[in-house]
């Protein structure tokens, strides 16, 4: 193993990614409709305050800020003709924060879907997805990522489509998907179907997960449901804090810290290798996870209830592979601390 991710897997049984990019950026000046990658030109010491903030945490891994950089999304700003520069210097900025960190961090380049629907369902084919995010993954390599991090997907398609453009690129790469619909993708992907799709790729990821959803809970369910294969791969789990709420004028997450902390120490014994956040988790939550993944011993894998009793209730009934898999009324959330 030589990529700098499967050294520090090597060495570790666990490792923490970052937190939230859209969220911190919002915090920063960010305006709702705004291209966030156009930063990375525009205001690269704030992008430089994000990926610092996270190492600073404790983060061993953070995400450039590059989610929504290929050329479908990147169209809708008009900067289509631009894929290559602006994840280029994305990927250049990480460099620059990593190299100083004094300790091994990565810098995964993150790859967010297209936004387009794979045929024959939608009009992206095969070849155009796979050109798309090659574009992509060429621009963060150029810039020094050390590994590609594919995130939040949906449709095993677009999955397949990536592997395939990661493989052209030469990269290294982990991949998650967001299984936020009663258990399962927004496309009907369940976790097993997820696991056995990445088995099957020619160009296999380091590690797979899940990221973003509709909760910390609901999201162990889903590693409960990879671990439960048995597969031999590094599982990622990457929650957000706690659930939305529209509150003055902005989204707001409600898990805190605390919250959060607890959610770090039982997805480590549901199985998960790689532990961050999404949506919502601000420095101040990554600090926390990070002091209890580091003092509190390893435990046995927690069931459903010891899972909901610590981060509250599930959204739905199941987990999309049994025969209820409708929305559930969510109980009031309780954390301990």
């Amino acid at each position: 193993m030589t990529d700098a991710l499967s050294r520090l897997l090597q060495s570790r049984d666990w490792l923490m990614a970052d937190g939230a990019t859209g969220t911190n950026l919002f915090n920063m000046g960010l305006t709702a409709g705004d291209a966030p990658e156009i930063w990375n030109v525009e205001h690269p010491d704030r992008i430089r305050t994000l990926y610092r903030s996270a190492v600073e945490a404790g983060s061993d891994i953070f995400l450039t800020n590059t989610f929504g950089g290929n050329a479908s999304r990147l169209k809708l700003h008009g900067a289509q003709s631009r894929v290559s520069e602006l994840n280029r210097i994305g990927a250049e900025l990480g460099r620059e924060v990593a190299d100083a960190a004094g300790r091994p961090v990565v810098v995964a380049g993150s790859v967010g879907p297209t936004g387009d629907i794979m045929a024959p369902m939608g009009p992206l084919t095969h070849e155009t997805a796979v050109e798309m995010f090659h574009e992509q993954a060429e621009g963060l390599k150029a810039g020094g990522a050390d590994v590609l991090w594919l995130e939040t997907i949906s449709a095993p398609e677009e999955y397949r489509a990536a592997a395939e453009a990661f493989k052209l690129a030469d990269m290294p790469w982990c991949g998650t998907m967001s299984f936020d619909t009663a258990g399962r993708t927004m496309m009907g992907l369940t976790s097993e179907g997820m696991a056995r799709t990445v088995e099957k790729l020619d160009n296999p990821p380091i590690a797979f997960g899940a990221n973003c959803g509709v909760g910390a809970s609901d999201l162990l369910r889903t590693v409960l449901g990879f671990s439960a294969l048995g597969i031999e791969r590094p599982i990622i789990a990457k929650g957000n804090a706690g659930i939305p709420k529209y509150e003055d004028g902005h989204i707001h997450y409600d898990g805190t810290p605390e919250l959060m902390a607890e959610y770090a120490v039982l997805a480590r014994d549901c199985g998960a290798t790689i532990i961050g956040g999404c949506c919502g988790t601000m420095p101040e939550h990554l600090e926390k996870m990070r002091e209890a993944l580091s003092t509190r011993p390893r435990g046995p894998r927690p069931t459903l209830d010891q899972i909901t009793e610590k981060l509250g209730g599930f959204s739905s009934a199941s987990d999309g592979t049994g025969d209820d898999a409708t929305p559930a009324r969510r109980p009031r959330r309780r954390s301990r601390g």
